[in-house]
């Protein structure tokens, strides 16, 4: 995944979506190593920001189309899964958006969101603001650990 390096900005961009949709890896490695080796901060908090925040918003298209065959193909989340969080999605959707960030279950919820087809504006402003902070959080904790 840090081969993605080489593509400086764009690598990170497309490291966050993917690893908001179908790859099973950490864009906040990236992220840290791009910083360490000066890349501007803010630039890379934002990139990352909006390239996963799409990566959900992906995930909330495929959960609004409902085809349960292109969520488990591509996705690797069965149809079992959505349902039982279908319920919980719909009472706290503001938290779910807000929470997509969070390893395993966060895809679950853009997709669950996507099939209870919950409000797009609200939905889109709550992942990113997730995302968003969580990202900031990891900077911190990047120069923190390298000594900035």
């Amino acid at each position: 995944m840090l081969e993605l390096y080489n593509y400086g900005y764009l690598g990170l961009f497309f490291a966050s979506f993917l690893a908001a949709t179908i790859l099973p890896f950490s864009s906040e490695a990236l992220l840290s190593y791009m910083v360490y080796v000066d890349y501007n901060p803010l630039y890379c908090i934002i990139i990352a920001t909006v390239g996963n925040s799409l990566g959900s918003f992906f995930n909330y298209f495929l959960g609004s189309l409902g085809r349960w065959d292109l969520i488990e193909k591509y996705l690797r989340i069965k149809q079992k899964k959505i349902e039982n969080f279908k319920l919980h999605v719909k009472k706290y959707f503001v938290l779910a958006a807000f929470f997509t960030w969070t390893p395993v279950v966060g895809d679950i919820f853009s997709v669950a969101l996507g099939v209870l087809k919950a409000d797009i504006k609200k939905t889109f402003f709550f992942i990113a603001l997730g995302k968003l902070l969580r990202y900031i959080v990891w900077y911190y904790i990047t120069v923190g650990f390298i000594g900035y």
